[in-house]
C-alpha cells in the first residue's frame, strides 16, 4: 500500500496535506486530519472551566487567568488526543490493517513504524506533563487519574460490547479537570456534567461506529452499533442524548444556573433531536456527518454554561 495512502474520515482539503511529506505521517497519527475528535475532547474541557467559574460565581473569560487556563486545555487536548490516537494505533494496528477505513493510516500503511509510534507517543506524553504540571496541585491529581482510563481504552473493544461508554469517561474527564483547575474542588454538579457527557458519547460514538459495522463483524471488535444493530441504533442513540439532556441540566440547576442556561439547553436538544431524525445507519457518510455535527452540539452546551455563567 502507498505511504500517502489517505484515510477515508480525513477531512477534504485538510492543512496536513499541505505540510511537508516527512511530516505527514506524525500529524496524521496525532489525527490533525480529523479535528472532531480534538473538539469531542476540548468542549467537556470548557465545561468544567465554565462550571469552575460558575461556582466561584464569577464570569467565565472575565479574568486573564481564564484565558490562560482555556489555553492550556487547548494546547493539552491537541497533544493529549495525539498521544492517545498514538497509543490506540499501536494497540490496533492489525484490526486497523484489516478495516477499509483505517487501513490507510501511517502504521498499518507503512508510514509509520511502530517503534518511531513508540518515541513519537513518549515526546507528546512529556509535553502533556509539562501542561499539567503547570495547574493546581488537586488539578494534576485529577489529570493523572485520566491516564488510567486511556491507557485500559484499546483493549475494552475486545472485551466488551460497550467500549462507547469508556471513551465517554475518558473523553469528558476533561469536565472534571477543567473543574478543579478553576474552582480547586469537585461539587455533585461537576460529576452531574460528567455523566452527561459519558451519555452524550455513547450516542455520537453509536453513530460513528455504524460506519464500521461490518468490517468490525469480520475482525471480531465489539461495538454499541453492533450489539444494538441498524434497525435499534436510533432508538438507542435517542436514549443516550435524552439522558444526556436531563443529566445536563440537573448539573446546570445544581449549580445554580437560571433560564439563560435552560433556554440555550433546549437549543442544543433541538440540535441532537435533528440527528437523530435524519440519522441513517446503512449510510456510512451520513454517520459521519452526524458525527462530525457534535462538534455543534459542543459548542451549544457550552455556551449554556457560560452565558449562563454570565447571568448570575
Amino acid at each position: 500500500m502507498s505511504k500517502t495512502t489517505i484515510p477515508l474520515d480525513a477531512v477534504d482539503h485538510s492543512w496536513v496535506r499541505r505540510t511537508p511529506a516527512a511530516v505527514q505521517p506524525y500529524l496524521r497519527l496525532m489525527r490533525l486530519d480529523r479535528p472532531i475528535g480534538s473538539w469531542l475532547l476540548f468542549w467537556p474541557c470548557v465545561f468544567g472551566l465554565a462550571l469552575g467559574a460558575a461556582l466561584e460565581h464569577r464570569d467565565f473569560l472575565a479574568h486573564a487567568n481564564d484565558w490562560w487556563l482555556l489555553f492550556l486545555f487547548a494546547a493539552g487536548t491537541l497533544v493529549m488526543r495525539g498521544a492517545g490516537c498514538t497509543y490506540n494505533d499501536i494497540v490496533d494496528r492489525k484490526i486497523d490493517a484489516a478495516v477499509e477505513r483505517t487501513r490507510g493510516r501511517p502504521i498499518p500503511s507503512g508510514a509509520v513504524s511502530v517503534w518511531e509510534a513508540v518515541a513519537f507517543l513518549v515526546v507528546q506524553c512529556f509535553v502533556g506533563l509539562l501542561i499539567l504540571l503547570l495547574l493546581n496541585p488537586f488539578a494534576m491529581m485529577v489529570g493523572a487519574l485520566s491516564l488510567l482510563l486511556v491507557g485500559a481504552y484499546p483493549f475494552m473493544k475486545r472485551i466488551t460490547w460497550w467500549p462507547q461508554a469508556w471513551l465517554g469517561l475518558t473523553f469528558n474527564w476533561g469536565v472534571l479537570l477543567g473543574c478543579a483547575a478553576m474552582a480547586d474542588r469537585l461539587p455533585l454538579s461537576a460529576y452531574m456534567i460528567y455523566a452527561a457527557g459519558l451519555c452524550w458519547t455513547l450516542g455520537y460514538d453509536t453513530i460513528y461506529a455504524l460506519q464500521d459495522i461490518e468490517d468490525d463483524a469480520l475482525v471480531g471488535v465489539k461495538s454499541t452499533a453492533r450489539l444494538f444493530g441498524t434497525a435499534e441504533a436510533p432508538k438507542w442513540i435517542a436514549v443516550f442524548f435524552a439522558v444526556m439532556l436531563v443529566l445536563f441540566g440537573a448539573g446546570g440547576l445544581m449549580a445554580h444556573l437560571g433560564l439563560p442556561f435552560l433556554l440555550v439547553l433546549v437549543v442544543a436538544g433541538g440540535h441532537l433531536v435533528w440527528q437523530v431524525r435524519t440519522l441513517k445507519p446503512t449510510n456510512p457518510r451520513n454517520c459521519l456527518r452526524l458525527f462530525r455535527a457534535n462538534r455543534d452540539t459542543g459548542l451549544l452546551l457550552a455556551l449554556a454554561l457560560i452565558v449562563a455563567g454570565w447571568a448570575l
